[in-house]
């Protein structure tokens, strides 16, 4: 029987929990989001019926104790074959509004979420097969069903299923609890080492040599302006001469290539190696590059400079860096495996 009309349609709108002071989040007008259509949508993400040998899913390369992560330097696909980049986090996903990948590459979650299917340094599989296994699955129609108000397990298909990831994907807002979150919100003070901290992150001392320049790509509340930028960790001849040109191979500008979406810095505890080929294998290395001034290009993100801060400053800055620590977030059920 494909016919699906007995199970109730009764929509439930999903609403966001975006903690204040954070930007509104777009929602598509076609993908409106709902109960049932997260709830399908996590339950896809978590589901290795994407894949062609049912080994791996969404999460295999986005683990919720890493902060949607897989702190790898780069991620392996089904057949154990190592991809080009660092997967990046999902926290705050649904506040992306300049292209996602580390190249930004697609527009939209939705038009993220076909891509891993079909590559074959990832799930490897094809849609019309993962159609089929969706279609003949026992949970799926029904849960498809109350989602979208399909009639018939047919109608199940490519657009419906990358709409529920996107829904769930959208849902990946931080808690509003972090340490950082909780001073601002005037529940809590920062500890003399975490105020200093704070100072260099942004850049708040009169005494310029206490200036990081972190603030200016990684700016409250989202710790990151979703912008592209050379952080000058290549050293190259010319533009011409970067192996992964990065957003230059999307634009098809030279000026670009070399450049990568700036990640968050929430949670980056859990998100180590670091930089899209996750070179850096701890944050302090992170810091060395950035007091370094990093590599001479043409294109070098405009704020980057030598650095004079000593090892006191460095503990200072990571301290802060750590107040953006959300353990609510890694731990809420509503993120974690339905299986």
């Amino acid at each position: 029987m494909n016919n699906l009309t007995d199970t109730p349609y009764s929509p439930v709108e999903y609403i966001l929990d975006i903690p204040e002071g954070f930007p509104q989040m777009i929602v598509p007008e076609d993908n409106p989001m709902t109960v049932d259509g997260v709830e399908l949508g996590r339950h896809l993400f978590y589901d290795a019926i994407l894949s062609i040998d049912s080994t791996q899913s969404c999460s295999s390369c986005h683990l919720i104790q890493s902060s949607f992560t897989d702190n790898l330097s780069v991620s392996l696909g089904v057949d154990g074959v190592a991809g080009q980049r660092s997967s990046m986090s999902l926290l705050n996903v649904g506040f992306h509004n300049t292209g996602l990948f580390w190249d930004g590459r697609v527009n939209t979650l939705e038009e993220q979420a076909l891509l891993p299917v079909e590559d074959p340094i990832e799930l490897n599989d094809t849609w019309p097969n993962v159609e089929i296994k969706l279609r003949r699955s026992l949970l799926y129609p029904t849960m498809f069903r109350k989602a979208f108000g399909i009639e018939d397990k047919t109608e199940i298909n490519r657009d419906l299923t990358v709409k529920a990831i996107a829904q769930f994907e959208r849902s990946l807002i931080s808690s509003g609890n972090s340490k950082y979150d909780r001073v601002v919100a005037g529940t809590d003070v920062f500890t003399d080492q975490e105020l200093d901290g704070f100072e260099i992150f942004f850049d708040i001392n009169e005494d310029q040599s206490l200036h990081a320049e972190c603030g200016h790509c990684h700016n409250a509340p989202l710790f990151t302006t979703n912008e592209f930028f050379n952080n000058g960790i290549d050293r190259v001849a010319s533009l011409d001469d970067f192996d992964d040109e990065g957003r230059g191979k999307v634009t098809g500008l030279a000026f670009d290539n070399g450049s990568f979406k700036v990640p968050t810095l929430r949670n980056i505890e859990n998100t180590a190696p670091f930089m899209h080929d996750g070179r850096f294998q701890t944050l302090d290395e992170v810091i060395d590059h950035y007091v370094s001034g990093g590599n001479p290009v043409d294109n070098l993100g405009a704020v980057l400079r030598p650095l004079s801060l000593n090892e006191q400053n460095r503990k200072a800055l990571k301290a802060f860096i750590f107040t953006l620590q959300d353990d609510d977030f890694l731990q809420n059920p509503s993120f974690a495996s339905p299986f």
